[in-house]
């Protein structure tokens, strides 16, 4: 299932979020994206907790180091401060870019928002640079708002 298409995986989605607790919906999602497309090499959610973001649910070959990322620091702390999707082609040349893995290419980070208030983010890192383009951004930030109430 690496293939699934943007429709697809939202529908997929939407009905988890109808019948699955909170407790249990944000890694059945965080599967969801990580095995439905192979762009995607590392999904993670993390929550805000005050002025720090914590990580959550995660799938990928290998855990991050970062399971705690202060407000405004790295691309995830930027997207959470400033409400805003964070696109990063090349993390090699963004000096926000936090290192998690080698092999990372481009990241992509989106706000998951109640009202204008930023409850925490989908991150999801690829090992091909450039692999995010605008039909990732809408899609996720539909995600992102059916998360917003299991958050």
């Amino acid at each position: 299932m690496r293939f699934l298409e943007y429709r697809t995986a939202e529908q997929k989605i939407k009905d988890l979020l109808l019948i699955q607790p909170a407790t249990t919906a944000l890694q059945q999602v965080v599967n969801i994206l990580y095995e439905g497309f192979e762009k995607y090499s590392w999904v993670g959610i993390y929550v805000v907790k005050g002025n720090v973001l914590v990580l959550g649910p995660w799938k990928g070959t290998q855990a991050t180091q970062h399971t705690k990322i202060p407000l405004g620091q790295g691309v995830c702390g930027a997207a959470a401060t400033s409400g805003r999707t964070e696109l990063v082609d090349d993390v090699s040349k963004d000096k926000r870019y936090l290192s998690c893995f080698l092999s990372t290419r481009s990241e992509i980070v989106v706000p998951i928002k109640k009202s204008e208030d930023v409850l925490g983010e989908i991150d999801i890192d690829s090992d091909r640079p450039a692999a995010f383009d605008t039909n990732d951004v809408v899609f996720l930030e539909k995600v992102a708002d059916m998360l917003s109430s299991h958050i």
